[in-house]
């Protein structure tokens, strides 16, 4: 055996560790991670199949942004298996056999994902975007009619979701905020300091999504039929979601996309549960999702166009009420402007005045809306504690795993904000709703100051503890076997203990089937992976990765927004939480779609 088939062997057994061996119980085969099917067979021929695939891997790429992504990825196996299974790090530094097992085990994973995304980068190296010429009646119709054809197979398709679900899906969210339109006290009533008692309505959830829905309720009452009030706004929030949707479809033919790959997304908006499980689910989250593909699209236009004038004055007014309606339908939605919109105009001259003027627009609509309107209604802003989940939640594992060591000061600091006595009881560490659930509405900003002085001093004596806490609550947005909760699909009766007569239809046996489906969907192999977070999060990083390797740093912008929204993620109080994602995974068919559009203009540039 030559020097390189010795290579190829240790790198075959590396692999194989990482991937078959649980570092807990380092003699005993995971077979739990691949479904229950992986015997010693299939072991032996991955081994075999791996060592001849890495033996004729002659081609390779030399890329510092490769070795930064197979790092990165590694990292996340390692140390997301460690807090899946302990919630902790103690699988990699709990002694010194846990640390090289899990080295030996992260230089497996380094190995597997180089070759593997280097493979990838030789593939789109050398991928032509070409469409083939071969039509029938369904393609002639699907090029002539992109939007009704496709709108009409997303309705057909979703039809017995929207039969079996009517009138709408409840979950707690907007259970409550029905409650706040009508008035009626509900949890988010004490979560802030009501500056008027007698207007329950706070921008704790979007005030015009609230209204919206609030509204579609009323007119249900008025007509004393409250499911029909709500399957009026599940009619609506159904034409945003399958108009946006198909709109899509109609810009991807504009772009000239292949038929196949626009086929496939079609299919993938018509087939895969989640998209007509929210369209009937009444959460804020949809809607802004919708508008954020038109966001991207937005975006993708504008580096289209950045040597044109593309911005005509329709095009200049209707992106200003694009970018009004994302910051009301999310709150979080301007921050996705504000920190992605900055770029266009530096890519761009002939368009950057426009930009100027939709930039600053919308900087003064939103400073009007928060600071003018809402006071004026007395609607009463989401409570600060909404952007205190990583801090309070490094609180409480510090006070439940180091509480000995808190001095009396401390204690007191922490207590006129979180109630210090049960404080590490409520600890669970990937959510932080308990923690801050006993948030004291009525502390003062020398309160605050105080706890964060308190929170800093925790922060010099135990480091570890905090970074702990954060990967605790954020490692399943990276780490692709942490499979949570995803859809929607049970009975809430919120709002039915208030006198609505809200209720499901007689179909159970159709809302079983389908809720079989929506809930087994991610464990499906491959296409189950299109509602996993944490690898539709890898894509983005792949993207990302082979587009600064191709030095198309202006380009990148059309990712930005995704980015931006991951962010929003990492600082969410939930571990994993779908709706929190979805908008950038609703949007990932049309990211893919741009990123295989762009990297093909850049190529047909090079070679003029």
């Amino acid at each position: 055996m030559n020097k390189k088939n010795i290579i190829n062997f240790v790198q075959t057994i590396l692999i194989l560790f990482s991937f078959f061996i649980d570092v807990e119980n380092v003699v005993k085969i995971d077979y739990k991670k691949f479904n229950g099917n992986i015997n010693l067979i299939l072991i032996f021929v991955f081994g075999i199949f791996t060592f001849n695939t890495l033996k004729m891997n002659k081609e390779k790429i030399k890329c510092r942004y490769i070795n930064f992504l197979s790092m990165l990825f590694s990292f996340f196996m390692v140390f997301g298996n460690s807090y899946l299974k302990t919630n902790s790090w103690d699988l990699i530094f709990k002694n010194y056999k846990y640390f090289i097992y899990s080295i030996l085990s992260y230089i497996g994973y380094y190995i597997f994902f180089r070759f593997l995304i280097n493979k990838l980068f030789l593939y789109l190296n050398k991928f032509q975007l070409k469409d083939n010429k071969v039509f029938n009646k369904f393609r002639t119709y699907f090029d002539k009619h992109p939007f009704l054809c496709s709108l009409i197979i997303i309705l057909i398709c979703w039809l017995p979701y929207i039969i079996s679900y009517y009138p709408a899906i409840l979950s707690p969210d907007p259970s409550f905020q029905i409650k706040q339109f009508f008035g009626i006290d509900n949890k988010y009533s004490y979560y802030s300091v009501l500056i008027d008692k007698s207007v329950i309505i706070t921008n704790h959830h979007p005030v015009i999504h609230t209204i919206l829905l609030g509204g579609c309720v009323k007119i249900g009452k008025i007509i004393g039929n409250v499911n029909l009030g709500l399957f009026i706004y599940s009619i609506f929030q159904i034409s945003i979601l399958s108009s946006v949707l198909s709109f899509t479809l109609l810009y991807l033919k504009k772009i000239n996309i292949p038929y196949k790959i626009r086929k496939i997304i079609l299919l993938i908006y018509a087939l895969v549960p989640v998209f007509p499980f929210y369209a009937m689910s009444a959460v804020k989250d949809v809607i802004f999702g919708a508008l954020i593909i038109l966001y991207i699209i937005f975006i993708y236009e504008i580096i289209l166009n950045k040597n044109n004038k593309y911005l005509s004055n329709k095009k200049t007014i209707l992106s200003i009420v694009l970018m009004v309606l994302i910051f009301l339908f999310r709150n979080n939605g301007i921050y996705v402007i504000m920190l992605s919109f900055p770029f266009l105009l530096v890519i761009t001259k002939s368009n950057r005045k426009r930009l100027l003027i939709i930039l600053f627009s919308t900087a003064l609509l939103y400073f009007s809306y928060s600071n003018v309107i809402l006071p004026y209604f007395k609607i009463t802003p989401g409570s600060v504690r909404e952007m205190l989940s990583i801090p309070f939640q490094q609180t409480a594992r510090y006070v439940k795993e180091n509480g000995e060591n808190i001095t009396n000061d401390e204690k007191k600091a922490i207590d006129k904000i979180l109630d210090y006595d049960t404080l590490a009881e409520r600890y669970s560490p990937e959510i932080s709703d308990p923690v801050k659930n006993e948030f004291n509405r009525y502390s003062t900003e020398e309160d605050l100051k105080n706890y964060f002085k308190a929170w800093f001093n925790g922060l010099t004596k135990r480091p570890d503890i905090y970074i702990e806490a954060t990967f605790n609550n954020i490692y399943g947005y990276f780490y692709p076997n942490k499979t949570s909760w995803y859809i929607y699909y049970k009975y809430d009766t919120r709002i039915v203990e208030d006198g609505f007569n809200y209720k499901y239809n007689n179909l159970s046996f159709s809302r079983d089937l389908l809720s079989s489906v929506g809930r087994s969907f991610p464990y499906i192999p491959i296409i189950g992976m299109s509602v996993n977070i944490g690898f539709n999060v890898w894509i983005l990083c792949i993207m990302l990765t082979y587009m600064f390797y191709k030095k198309r740093c202006s380009d990148i912008i059309f990712l930005v927004p995704a980015f931006v929204l991951l962010l929003v993620c990492i600082a969410s109080p939930v571990n994993t939480y779908f709706r929190y994602a979805l908008p950038f995974i609703f949007g990932m068919p049309l990211m893919i779609a741009l990123f295989l559009d762009n990297d093909r203009r850049w190529k047909n540039e090079k070679k003029r």
